[in-house]
């Protein structure tokens, strides 16, 4: 396959049809049957983590490195999707296990060539992703990869946000205590979930949340204007889910909702945020685009998605079923607008410039007839 025919954007409608689907299996699970896919609901969080997600993850990751074949990973999760929505959950798995390795292999070769704590961290969220697919596929439960998954995702965020910031001052002490946190994290991850797995993840994920609200650059960023403020208030209230997920983990456990407050306050509250927050700095990079997808109407998608979770999640732990509902439901809603919105400004700011350059051409070539005439009757 040339490399010509294996671009980001070509895998687009792969990490799309992983989102919808992803977000109707939701919907069903909630009581909502505006899509009826059974399959999907099946697979909610295959689709969610591993279609959406984890391809998202390992596009960008894959346009890292200098040969575009490596591409060809994303293109195995994305299509793991096929078999998902077919009732083949054996085959989407593979598939992703296949992806989730080829991954780990990417930040194998990454860490290689840049041994930084924060490539290490990379490598660590690909391996546990491949662990969480692994261990789905041979129990044949999605419960038992779901902890790993919520590894993948806390080493990737948080390798990305040092990777981000690595050149900020930060005092060596705090780098040390993160690590410490990290590798108590890595220790819950491993001891059984409902013997202390699970009381060790939540200590660990509450004081890494309050370690980046103290520490990590978003702190300055959302004293700033526009876009900047828009980055650094969505990272922050990102680490405030990320508490709220630790606090569930140690203190909820008998709730009859246990397993879906503690996923949700994760993947939508801490895992969205940061989606919403890096889509300016990392969609550009990803897909070959100059525009950014930031504009002030986002705030009005953005706030209604953190309110409509709040809503969720304080109906789920008071029971109110019908409520939890209709929440969940326009939180789904919500998740589509905002990327549709982020879509919009894109192609809106593309018209722009391609106006502007027409105008410019235009003048141009109007002055320089203007000057071919002077010259004419001099």
């Amino acid at each position: 396959m040339k490399s010509k025919f294996l671009q980001p954007h070509f895998l687009l409608p792969l990490v799309l049809i992983g989102l919808l689907t992803g977000i109707s299996g939701g919907w069903i699970r909630l009581g909502s049957l505006l899509i009826p896919l059974p399959s999907a609901a099946a697979n909610h969080g295959l689709l969610m983590v591993g279609g959406f997600l984890g391809t998202l993850i390992s596009i960008e990751r894959a346009m890292v490195m200098s040969q575009k074949t490596w591409l060809l990973i994303p293109l195995l999760t994305g299509l793991s999707t096929i078999p998902f929505l077919m009732g083949n959950s054996e085959t989407g798995l593979l598939l992703l296990m296949a992806g989730s390795l080829g991954l780990s292999v990417i930040m194998h070769l990454q860490t290689l060539k840049h041994p930084k704590f924060h490539t290490v961290l990379l490598y660590l969220g690909a391996a546990s992703w491949f662990v969480g697919n692994f261990l789905a596929w041979q129990s044949g439960l999605i419960a038992a990869g779901s902890t790993w998954w919520i590894g993948f995702l806390m080493f990737t965020i948080v390798g990305e946000r040092l990777e981000l910031s690595q050149f900020l001052p930060v005092p060596s002490w705090s780098k040390n205590a993160l690590k410490s946190l990290l590798a108590l994290f890595s220790l819950g991850l491993i001891i059984p979930f409902h013997t202390w797995g699970n009381e060790i993840m939540g200590l660990s994920s509450l004081l890494i949340s309050a370690w980046l609200l103290v520490f990590d650059m978003a702190k300055v960023a959302s004293k700033k204007p526009g876009q900047f403020r828009y980055i650094g208030i969505g990272l922050r209230v990102g680490y405030v889910w990320l508490g709220l997920h630790g606090l569930i983990l140690l203190g909820m456990e008998s709730h009859a909702l246990y397993y879906d407050l503690m996923l949700h306050t994760f993947f939508l509250g801490f895992t969205f945020s940061m989606i919403w927050a890096h889509a300016p700095i990392i969609f550009p990079t990803i897909f070959g685009i100059r525009e950014t997808p930031f504009h002030p109407i986002l705030w009005v998608s953005w706030l209604g998605f953190q309110l409509s979770l709040a809503g969720r999640i304080g109906m789920s732990v008071v029971g109110q079923f019908e409520f939890r509902k209709i929440f969940g439901v326009t939180n789904g809603y919500l998740i589509l607008l905002h990327f549709i919105l982020m879509a919009g400004i894109i192609l809106w700011k593309m018209n722009q410039r391609k106006k502007l350059s027409s105008r410019v051409t235009e003048v141009t070539q109007r002055n320089s007839k203007n000057q071919s005439l002077f010259h004419t009757r001099v």
